[in-house]
């Protein structure tokens, strides 16, 4: 357990996690940059298994991805996912200069 402005959280902190990029790619694929600087590969079609994420099966929806304060957003914030959770659920991806 531990505490943050006076609420008591389960589980373990974890450092502060925000969301600096994103891009969308082809099959719900989607490469993440981290604050830190680390860039990961994000599979989002993990997603559409739950009922908030069904919008995100539009392409044009999907590709619309944004970022606010730190988190990946749609729809104008209607539907969003922390980046804990992209984090832990992506893969380290290393970018080849071109």
């Amino acid at each position: 357990m531990y505490v943050v402005n006076g609420v008591a959280f389960a589980g373990t902190s974890v450092q502060d996690m925000r969301v600096s990029t994103v891009k969308a790619l082809d099959d719900m694929m989607m490469l993440v940059t981290f604050a830190s600087g680390e860039c990961r590969l994000y599979d989002a079609t993990q997603l559409l298994k739950y009922p908030a994420f069904q919008p995100l099966k539009d392409q044009s929806i999907f590709r619309a991805a944004s970022i606010d304060h730190g988190v990946v957003t749609w729809l104008d914030g209607d539907i969003d996912i922390a980046p804990e959770a992209m984090y832990a659920n992506s893969f380290p991806y290393d970018e080849i200069a071109t």
